[in-house]
């Protein structure tokens, strides 16, 4: 382990020691700046990602999203820039060596900026790309969260670190990964217009032609680049989302298995089942009260 690793990896102890929530979530007074400590073994996470980076400095995750699976181990950072579903489990994790990241939501408008001053040229969009975090990148999350102890300089300095960790991850490993996000009208952002459509009605029929008019594209170069950026058809997606959301409506409200697969725009109960126990490992009646048993 680097020594930079080894330093913001105490920093980042430190601090979820003392600020974490009960769900580990440790919220900062930088936006869109998150730390997050888990001391075992976690249950699969579901949540639709938007353009963040994530450094792991101790323990490590496991990550689907589409057809795409990895793990994310200490010392290494990860993209997501796109809004992919992404299913997470935290998978090495210990009272005396708990799992610890940081992360923070990417700025496209940031990123357009420090492009214009800089000779990155956009890469392939990939909706998760890991890699070894580089120095620069480890030095300017330590410096983010040090700054938390000098509260009246946080004001100050806190714009001038966020736009820095986007010189650095556009400049290094990452740089071809996020390039794309800073071109207002590239194919990245009319995917973006398409899935705000899925998202806003996923428990509607959509049809793939409606969503190709609203990327501004035709149904067979909307539907390449859509899988190329999400590794998901468009209707892969949708599905995606009402799992999700009945998942949590089961859970968080205590709603039946039927009445979510009706509230999220499934007309059978059966393939619903069949669906979600394709994605989350268990049909949904087993896995909500396997979910629950945890909790209790």
């Amino acid at each position: 382990m680097k020594w930079m690793n080894v330093a913001l990896t105490a920093a980042i102890d430190r601090f979820t020691r003392v600020h974490a929530d009960a769900d580990g979530i440790a919220r900062t007074r930088i936006p869109g700046m998150t730390l997050f400590r888990a001391t075992g073994t976690r249950d699969v996470k579901y949540a639709i990602e938007r353009p963040l980076v994530c450094l792991v400095t101790q323990g490590a995750k496991h990550v689907t999203t589409g057809g795409m699976s990895l793990t994310v181990a200490a010392g290494d950072s990860m993209i997501v820039s796109s809004n992919t579903p992404t299913l997470t489990r935290i998978t090495k994790a210990e009272q005396r060596a708990p799992y610890l990241s940081f992360s923070l939501r990417l700025d496209p408008a940031l990123i357009a900026d420090c492009r214009a001053e800089m000779s990155t040229s956009p890469g392939l969009a990939c909706p998760v790309a890991p890699q070894c975090t580089d120095d620069e990148v480890s030095d300017v999350a330590l410096r983010m969260i040090n700054l938390h102890d000098r509260p009246d300089s946080l004001p100050v300095l806190q714009a001038s670190l966020v736009r820095e960790m986007h010189h650095w991850l556009l400049a290094g490993r990452h740089g071809e990964a996020i390039a794309h996000l800073g071109f207002p009208d590239n194919q990245t952002a009319r995917i973006a217009r398409a899935i705000k459509v899925i998202r806003a009605e996923f428990a509607s029929a959509i049809s793939v032609e409606r969503l190709a008019d609203v990327a501004g594209m035709s149904p067979s170069t909307f539907h390449h680049h859509f899988r190329a950026q999400t590794s998901l058809s468009p209707l892969q997606f949708q599905k995606q989302l009402r799992l999700i959301e009945a998942r949590r409506l089961m859970l968080a409200k205590g709603q039946t298995s039927s009445t979510a697969a009706f509230a999220v725009g499934y007309a059978s109960v059966q393939q619903f089942t069949r669906e979600y126990r394709r994605l989350f490992g268990l049909p949904p009646v087993r896995e909500t009260k396997k979910a629950r048993s945890v909790t209790q």
